[in-house]
């Protein structure tokens, strides 16, 4: 994009750089408007869909927790824009400083945001899993995609931010009067997925766990690991469960069966088309998805999800 504007005649540069100016203070200004699910919790829901120039890349949650003496994030959002717009809605809320950002996993649309946090001194925290994403190029190149489809909210000035804490387990910790107890769910949406819970308030951050109301992305995704970690987020028997994306939930065991149901649906539908060794492009015009076709990044997303299924049921019938 820097290399085009160069080749624009001057005075149509002009013209672009105060456009982008432009697109740039209206990002920084969103305001974002914090619901509060408990005593001390807060989140800001994004949009339904895929993150799109449309949408500024505000597709996911990110939430808070305002104790005695700190606050403590939960996930940043996907734009160094949409960062610093989150913080401005906590300042509403609290002027305690935070000291803390969760990471429920390392997926773009939940940390970009975090050189925001980090400013005001923050530590990062995620399951060490994530190196992994940092190491494989995965970060880079989505880093690229994003810079891309989400110019100018994300462009060549945006980096990304690792944690300072690697988690290798389980943690429990206090902060101001407050329980917390970070969960281990990975592999399942993510290789570093992890749950935050405010004992509390009874209330869970479930990060992509749940994809409340839409289509989830699975993707190349352990969708077994990933029925198992639903499980597992359901036994925790949360009062308020907040998804990484759509509304909040307080009925947990209702909620995260939509998810499970479409990942059951995927597994079943692939893996007879896996045994009976008929191409994926054929299994999928076969399949009947018209259960989900309504809901929201169906198009966007289900077809990759069919086809990261059907070569994931290609790996387990191989016993790998």
């Amino acid at each position: 994009m820097t290399r085009f504007r160069r080749t624009l005649p001057p005075a149509l540069r002009v013209i672009v750089a105060l456009t982008l100016a432009c697109l740039n203070g209206w990002a920084a200004a969103m305001d974002l408007v914090p619901l509060r699910v408990s005593e001390h919790v807060w989140y800001v829901r994004g949009d339904s869909g895929v993150a799109s120039a449309a949408n500024q890349g505000f597709n996911s949650n990110a939430g808070f927790v305002v104790t005695a003496d700190s606050v403590v994030v939960v996930d940043a959002l996907g734009t160094p824009a949409l960062g610093e717009a989150l913080l401005t809605a906590i300042r509403r809320i609290s002027t305690l400083p935070v000291r803390r950002v969760v990471l429920t996993h390392f997926h773009a649309d939940h940390f970009y945001g975090l050189p925001a946090f980090k400013a005001v001194g923050a530590e990062v925290w995620a399951h060490r899993a994530g190196r992994a994403y940092f190491a494989s190029g995965e970060a880079e190149a989505r880093l690229a995609q994003r810079r891309r489809d989400l110019f100018p909210w994300v462009d060549e000035h945006t980096t990304l931010i690792q944690a300072d804490r690697w988690l290798d387990g389980p943690v429990r910790f206090s902060d101001g009067g407050l329980h917390f107890r970070i969960d281990i769910l990975g592999p399942a949406h993510s290789p570093e997925d992890l749950t935050l819970t405010v004992e509390e308030d009874g209330v869970v951050f479930c990060g992509d766990i749940l994809f409340a109301g839409r289509i989830p992305f699975v993707g190349n995704a352990d969708s077994r690991r990933w029925l198992a970690a639903i499980d597992a987020v359901a036994a925790l028997h949360p009062r308020i469960l907040v998804t990484g994306h759509g509304p909040h939930s307080s009925d947990a065991a209702a909620d995260l069966s939509l998810t499970g149901d479409y990942l059951r649906f995927l597994r079943e539908k692939m893996g007879r088309a896996v045994a009976d060794m008929v191409p994926f492009d054929e299994a999928y015009a076969q399949t009947d998805w018209g259960r989900f076709r309504a809901l929201p990044a169906f198009d966007a997303a289900n077809r990759i999800n069919a086809y990261g299924t059907y070569l994931t049921l290609e790996r387990e019938s191989l016993g790998q």
